[in-house]
């Protein structure tokens, strides 16, 4: 690791510097921004999320990149990856349009391997993709049941690599993320010493608590938020449109501006969002700068209303999802 840290350290002082000459600066107004829990950043209420909604969706390096590149024009500077996205792509082309912008950006990405030797050896090639000396945040990508707590609890697993790379400066700071087992997230939250948790938040997860046979009370917002609000975990919002299935006309579905605003309006630092069109990139940074909380009686009907119709289908997707 020698090298690597003698590598990482020439590339700290390249970020320093094109930093301190403003490279990439913005004209734009800045997004609203909240602090991320514990970790003391200021990040942008809006994220772009850089998974097949990116890298997939925009096809070619140089539609990806300008993309990503009018996003952090538009102020939303918080940046989601994965090292499991595109293998490696989505990494590559994110470090491309970074690098003369590093000290803009917060950057975070995941671990998707449960094995702890190839965690160490894949952060260090995501370091390389992205041509950074750190990166922000690095999340355990993904868990999913009991089973999967146990595997990355145990000795040399990835809880402890996780802050070994903390430890190490590879990372400022940790976190875990879940898509649909809000009681096992919950379990970890409260377990261990995570600065970050990314989950599935939306209108149509939480609804009304009343028996329903999709159990309409589950969820991350009722089982695993408060653990996060009392530890002052920063909590970042996936999953706002459902995957793009809550969005529409119609009793059961709601406007991109309804969604967004729900989510944002829980105890969350930010929402991470994938746009797929430079129109949608605009569209929710200009949502962003009006953005006001949803009063709380709006919140619970539109949630009664989507979780009868969405709740028990979105579990099921969930459950198999995975980011990629």
């Amino acid at each position: 690791m020698a090298g690597d840290l003698s590598r990482r350290k020439l590339l700290g002082g390249a970020i320093a510097g094109a930093a301190a000459s403003g490279l990439g600066r913005s004209a734009e107004p800045k997004l609203p921004s909240r602090t991320l829990g514990r970790t003391g950043a200021a990040v942008p209420m809006l994220g772009i999320g850089c998974g097949v909604s990116w890298w997939q969706a925009y096809k070619e390096e140089e539609r990806a990149l300008e993309a990503l590149t009018l996003a952090l024009d538009l102020g939303i500077t918080y940046v989601d990856t994965g090292q499991s996205y595109g293998k490696g792509l989505s990494e590559s082309w994110v470090g491309k349009c970074i690098k003369r912008r590093r000290g803009e950006v917060f950057l975070a990405t995941k671990i998707s391997t449960r094995d702890g030797e190839e965690a160490l050896r894949e952060t260090d090639l995501c370091l390389k993709r992205m041509e950074t000396d750190h990166v922000d945040l690095i999340h355990i990508h993904n868990l999913q049941g009991q089973a999967d707590l146990d595997a990355i609890e145990r000795k040399g697993g990835l809880v402890d690599v996780l802050h070994k790379l903390r430890g190490q400066k590879m990372t400022r700071f940790i976190g875990i993320t879940s898509h649909h087992d809000p009681s096992t997230l919950k379990a970890a939250l409260e377990r261990h010493d995570f600065d970050c948790t990314q989950i599935a938040l939306n209108a149509a997860l939480q609804g009304a608590e009343e028996g329903h046979k999709s159990r309409l009370g589950h969820s991350f917002e009722s089982v695993a938020l408060p653990v996060a609000k009392k530890k002052n975990v920063g909590v970042i919002a996936m999953k706002v449109t459902g995957r793009n299935a809550l969005l529409g006309e119609g009793p059961s579905k709601a406007g991109a501006r309804s969604l967004l605003q729900y989510s944002l309006s829980l105890p969350v630092s930010l929402a991470v969002v994938g746009m797929s069109t430079l129109d949608q990139i605009r569209e929710n940074a200009a949502l962003l700068r009006d953005f006001k909380p949803m009063p709380e009686a709006q919140m619970k009907e539109l949630s009664t209303r989507m979780a009868a119709e969405h709740k028990a289908a979105l579990d099921r997707y969930f459950r198999d999802h995975v980011d990629a």
